[in-house]
C-alpha cells in the first residue's frame, strides 16, 4: 500500500468522523457557551481529545496542503468554543 493510498483511506475515515462525531459536538458545545453556559468533565476531555488529534494530523495536512483551509476553519471553531468557555467559566466563579 503506497503513502498515497494510505493519506486517502486516513482523510476519507477523518471526514467521516468530523461529519458524523465532531461537528455536530462541536456545534451543540458552541449553543452551550454561546447561551452562558460552563463545558462539563466530558466537554472537556472532547476538546482535549480533539486538540491532541490535531497535534497528531499535522504532517497528513502538510503532505495535503488542499485540507488546510477546511482544518484552519474547524481548528478556529474550536478556538471560539474554548475561548468563550474560559470566559463564561470565569464569570461563574464566585
Amino acid at each position: 500500500m503506497t503513502d498515497e493510498t494510505k493519506d486517502a483511506g486516513l482523510i476519507q475515515v477523518l471526514a467521516a468522523r468530523m461529519e458524523k462525531i465532531r461537528l455536530p459536538m462541536a456545534m451543540s458545545l458552541k449553543e452551550k457557551v454561546d447561551r452562558g453556559e460552563t463545558l462539563n468533565d466530558f466537554d472537556i476531555r472532547f476538546l482535549e481529545e480533539v486538540s491532541q488529534d490535531s497535534q497528531e494530523i499535522r504532517g497528513l495536512l502538510e503532505r495535503h496542503p488542499e485540507w488546510n483551509e477546511l482544518a484552519s476553519k474547524i481548528l478556529h471553531l474550536y478556538k471560539e468554543i474554548t475561548d468563550k468557555a474560559v470566559e463564561n467559566a470565569k464569570k461563574a466563579q464566585p
